[in-house]
C-alpha cells in the first residue's frame, strides 16, 4: 500500500513536469510570435511561472548540448529524460512485483 502511494506520487510528478515543459514551450512560442502579449498581467504571470518551473531543467541540459544557433533543443531532451524516467519507474515497479517485494 505504501509503495502504491510512492509510485503514484512519483508518476504524478513526472506527468506534471512533462506537461509543464510542453506548456512552457507553447507559451514561449506564442510570446515570440506576438500572439500573446506579456504586458497582460495574467499572461506574464503564467509565462513567468512556467519559466521558473522549467528553466532549471533546461539550463542543466543546455550545459551539455552543443550550440545550434537560435534553436533550443533542451526542451526536447528534457521531455525524453522525463519519458525515460517514467519507463524506468514502471520497470522498477514491475521488478518489485515479480520479486515479491511489492504487495
Amino acid at each position: 500500500m505504501f509503495l502504491d502511494v510512492v509510485f503514484f506520487l512519483l508518476g504524478a510528478v513526472l506527468d506534471l513536469a512533462w506537461w509543464a515543459v510542453i506548456l512552457a514551450v507553447i507559451v514561449q512560442l506564442l510570446v515570440q510570435f506576438n500572439v500573446l502579449d506579456t504586458r497582460n498581467r495574467i499572461v506574464w504571470m503564467i509565462a513567468d511561472f512556467l519559466y521558473r518551473m522549467t528553466e532549471p531543467l533546461f539550463a542543466r541540459v543546455r550545459r551539455f548540448l552543443p550550440r545550434f544557433g537560435a534553436v533550443d533543443l533542451s526542451p526536447l531532451v528534457v521531455l525524453l529524460l522525463i519519458t525515460a524516467a517514467t519507463i524506468l519507474l514502471g520497470a522498477i515497479r514491475g521488478s518489485l512485483i515479480r520479486s515479491g517485494a511489492y504487495f
